[in-house]
């Protein structure tokens, strides 16, 4: 079956974040993380079947879906989850923030890097607990983590580390050796790691490979929950529904002790889209990033030609971590806004000079985004 990707879809009137933002401006929104792309052929029927039988009621989770979930992260990983290792959730936000309220004492620091997804900065203080940062480093044009720092902030009062794999904003795939490091650091330091992997199925450059941490060993298994979801992969974000693995049994009764009254279950919709999407759709993913990739290249190609613009190797998601600091722009966000492009502001990454711009969308429309951005550039 052939999908097309191509296709532009008017998504005014539809209560879109993405569109509403910029409604009757006629600027492109390329921010938020939310595809502009129809999700799959099977989600959709199934969708229909479900609303068709008229009972939108209380739902368990379908044997069928966690046998999904299991059965796709052996084939992918060869990583042997439990069934009764998963936890649903109502989306991947809600596990960081849960994660910061369980683990660590009142008085402990929560670690993360920066720059990196916002939620990672605000879910800390949710919790009345102090946030510590610690900047990435560019390695031959690459984020990783700086290991030298990192275990500066572990080694001190430090409860919970919150990694992001791959990563956003930057797009890193972690190495086998980053990460075994990572884990090694947060033992040694009795860390717990919280590691969201919502984008492990955005690959995008063929030499590299999503490992989830607590794959890697016993030990990272023991200290490690991992958040996972199908909404960004199959652009159902809007449905809510994203699901924790937790080995370690201590680990796991704390988290769900701090979900109880709090956090909601997944509702119907999202869980019946979760079982078509990890059952009947690997043919349109394998499409998807077939496609994502050709934009990767385009992006990646023009914004280095762009004046006062760099940008290092996508390995993975499609969001794309510009370097703008070259342009001199003191509000790069507004400036890009006024060419009718709208991109995400580094400073709520913890970055500034910084801009995030989302290449999931038609070939026509980044090309048209990309070119009115050139164009500003050069007019400086």
């Amino acid at each position: 079956m052939k999908y097309n990707f191509d296709e532009i879809i008017d998504r005014s009137n539809t209560y879109s974040l993405k569109w509403e933002k910029y409604k009757s401006t006629g600027i492109i929104p390329m921010w938020v993380a939310d595809m502009d792309f129809k999700t799959p052929p099977a989600i959709q029927e199934t969708l229909k079947k479900t609303i068709e039988h008229g009972i939108l009621g209380y739902t368990i989770i379908p044997d069928e879906l966690n046998n999904a979930v299991i059965a796709r992260l052996k084939v992918l990983y060869d990583w042997k989850v439990e069934k009764g290792w998963v936890i649903w959730l109502p989306g991947v936000v809600c596990g960081l923030n849960v994660a910061c309220a369980a683990f660590g004492a009142p008085q402990d620091k929560i670690v993360t890097t920066t720059p990196i997804y916002p939620p990672f900065l605000s879910a800390p203080g949710n919790c009345g607990k102090i946030l510590a940062t610690v900047p990435m480093i560019d390695v031959n044009q690459r984020a990783t983590l700086d290991f030298n720092a990192l275990e500066n902030e572990l080694k001190e009062n430090t409860g919970l580390f919150m990694f992001c794999n791959p990563y956003n904003p930057c797009g890193t795939v972690f190495a086998k050796e980053e990460i075994n490091k990572l884990v090694e650091l947060c033992a040694a330091y009795d860390v717990i790691i919280c590691s969201d992997e919502i984008h492990s199925d955005f690959i995008l450059d063929e030499g590299r490979h999503h490992i989830p941490a607590a794959s890697l060993s016993k030990t990272a298994a023991g200290q490690t929950i991992t958040l996972m979801a199908p909404s960004k992969t199959y652009n159902i974000p809007g449905l809510g529904c994203s699901f924790a693995i937790i080995p370690d049994k201590g680990l796991r009764n704390k988290f769900k002790s701090s979900l109880k009254g709090l956090i909601p279950d997944v509702n119907l919709l999202g869980l019946f889209a979760a079982k078509a999407a990890y059952t009947e759709c690997d043919k349109w993913l394998s499409a998807l990033i077939a496609y994502l990739r050709k934009n990767r290249d385009i992006v990646q190609y023009r914004v280095n030609k762009m004046k006062g613009c760099k940008l290092n190797l996508i390995e993975s998601t499609y969001l794309a971590w510009v370097d703008v600091r070259g342009t001199g722009l003191k509000d790069p966000v507004s400036f890009f806004e006024k060419a009718g492009i709208g991109v995400s502001d580094g400073s709520f990454f913890g970055q500034k000079g910084f801009i995030r711009l989302n290449f999931g969308c038609p070939v026509s429309l980044l090309k048209e985004g990309l070119k009115r951005m050139g164009a500003a550039l050069e007019s400086l």
